[in-house]
C-alpha cells in the first residue's frame, strides 16, 4: 500500500492544511478496520484511495472553514519566483472557494479537475456512478465561477484547470 499515493489524493481534495496528518491517520486506521472487505476487484492503492476520499469527505462535513496553507518550497531568488507566488495564491484561493461548496462537489472537481483524474476513476474513488461524477465536476465549476466573478486571479486559474477561457463579469 502507497502512502504517498494516500497522502496525495487527501493533499488534492484538502489542499495543505494543518490537520493533513491526522486525516492521514484516519484513513489507514479505517483501512485497517476494513481489511477484511477488500475484495480486489481494484488495486489495493486505489482501494486505500477510495476509502481516503471517504474519509476526506467526512472530515469536510465535520469542521470549521480554515486557512489554507500551501508549502513554500522554491528557493528564494528563484527567476520564476513571481509566476510560482502568483500560482500559490491562485491556489490558496481555489482551496478558500472550495472550502464554500458543497464536499461532494469539492472532492470530484478536486479529483477530476485539479488531479487529472478521469472521471471513471473519480467515480470509483468516491463510489459513485459516472453521471453524478460529472453533474458534481459541473456543479463544483457553475459554483466557483459565481465564487471567482469578481477575483480575475481565481477566476483565470479555474480557466486554465479546465482549460477553458475565463468567466467574464456581464458575459
Amino acid at each position: 500500500m502507497s502512502r504517498a499515493a494516500v497522502h496525495h489524493t487527501l493533499y488534492r481534495i484538502l489542499g495543505s492544511n494543518q490537520d493533513m496528518e491526522d486525516v492521514l491517520q484516519e484513513t489507514f486506521l479505517e483501512v485497517f478496520r476494513s481489511m477484511k472487505r477488500y475484495a480486489a476487484r481494484s488495486s489495493l492503492v486505489t482501494w486505500c484511495c477510495a476509502i481516503a476520499s471517504h474519509v476526506a469527505l467526512g472530515h469536510l462535513r465535520g469542521r470549521r472553514r480554515q486557512t489554507v496553507e500551501l508549502s513554500d518550497d522554491l528557493p528564494a531568488g528563484s527567476p520564476d519566483a513571481e509566476r510560482v507566488t502568483l500560482a500559490r495564491e491562485a491556489a490558496r484561493r481555489l482551496y478558500v472557494a472550495l472550502d464554500k461548496i458543497d464536499p461532494t462537489h469539492r472532492i470530484a472537481f478536486a479529483l477530476a479537475v485539479v488531479d487529472g483524474k478521469s472521471l471513471q476513476e473519480v467515480a470509483e474513488l468516491t463510489d459513485s456512478s459516472l453521471s453524478a461524477v460529472k453533474t458534481r465536476v459541473w456543479r463544483a465549476r457553475k459554483e466557483l465561477d459565481r465564487l471567482a466573478g469578481r477575483d480575475p486571479v481565481l477566476s483565470a486559474y479555474v480557466a486554465e484547470l479546465t482549460d477553458e477561457e475565463p468567466a467574464r463579469e456581464g458575459a
